[in-house]
């Protein structure tokens, strides 16, 4: 027992000698700088993850025997590391991107500042604040609603067949719009400038969402249907055409639309009247339709 105990302090007192010799060899040893560890040595994440590999298998499998939980239950940082590499693809940063994606990104970006300042009667406490009213005003007179009950008031006051042709394509048309534009606003699902909710009629009409411009797209359709179909004066031409520019921008105004909205709701205006005119219906046709809407049809008389 003495003698073991002789060996142990003669170990011991050997130890620090031999430690330093270790750290002299490791300072003299180049690679060992700080500037030349990443050349030599594996990149290590963490403490844990060096010990955790270098434990022998036999000792990682008796772990695994005693707590079945040991890989059921990963550690934050685990779980923190993991989250950090599967970043979704609109959190990386892209170091080099397409000029149509820059260029698409600043078109939006000019988009949604213009249309924000203009939205000067979006509130009351906005700069243009207190004619607000004026403004909500002459967007409804561009609303769905109106023109298609105004269609219908108008169609069972005329009394010719001509007027009566008119009205009924034009009341087509006006389906055609509100049916059309509800059907691209629902696909696309952009919101406003202002993110203002819409009203009653709004919802009504099916104009929920931004893009495109309804009330542009009514205007459009119905200023050139009426300047094909109807002989108006050149003062009233030009009314009617400055009528519909103003509808449009009544929108912004408000904050309801952008002016991108804005101008496909123009455009798609015009494809609205283009389709009317090729399927125009004719005189009897529109007769039908009419006795139908009615109820007072009689084909067997």
């Amino acid at each position: 027992m003495s003698g073991y105990i002789k060996d142990t302090k003669w170990e011991k007192s050997k130890m620090p000698a031999y430690q330093s010799r270790t750290r002299t060899r490791d300072r003299s040893n180049v690679l060992n700088r700080p500037e030349f560890l990443s050349l030599n040595q594996p990149f290590r994440t963490s403490n844990a993850e060096v010990r955790g590999s270098a434990r022998r298998p036999g000792q990682i499998k008796h772990q695994q025997s005693q707590h079945p939980e040991y890989l059921q239950e990963p550690t934050e940082g685990g779980k923190d590391r993991r989250e950090s590499l599967k970043l979704p693809e609109e959190d990386c940063m892209q170091l080099n991107p397409s000029f149509k994606g820059i260029a698409m990104n600043s078109l939006l970006a000019i988009d949604i500042c213009l249309s924000k300042r203009l939205g000067v009667c979006a509130y009351t406490s906005s700069p243009w604040g207190s004619v607000r009213s004026m403004v909500t005003l002459l967007a409804l007179t561009g609303h769905g609603i109106t023109w298609i009950c105004g269609t219908l008031l108008c169609l069972t006051r005329s009394n010719t067949l001509a007027g009566q042709e008119v009205l009924v394509n034009l009341l087509l048309a006006l389906i055609l719009d509100v049916m059309t534009v509800a059907g691209v606003q629902k696909l696309v699902k952009r919101k406003g400038p202002w993110e203002i909710n819409p009203g009653f009629l709004d919802y009504v009409a099916m104009d929920v969402y931004s893009f495109p411009a309804a009330h542009a797209s009514r205007a459009a359709m119905v200023a050139k249907f009426l300047l094909s179909h109807l002989v108006l004066a050149v003062p009233l031409r030009i009314l009617l055409v400055l009528w519909a520019f103003l509808v449009g921008i009544s929108r912004v105004m408000l904050g309801r639309h952008h002016l991108t909205d804005m101008a496909c709701g123009f455009a798609l205006g015009f494809l609205h009247y283009s389709l009317v005119e090729m399927v125009w219906l004719s005189s009897s046709a529109c007769q039908t339709l009419i006795s139908i809407g009615t109820f007072s049809w009689s084909p067997f008389y």
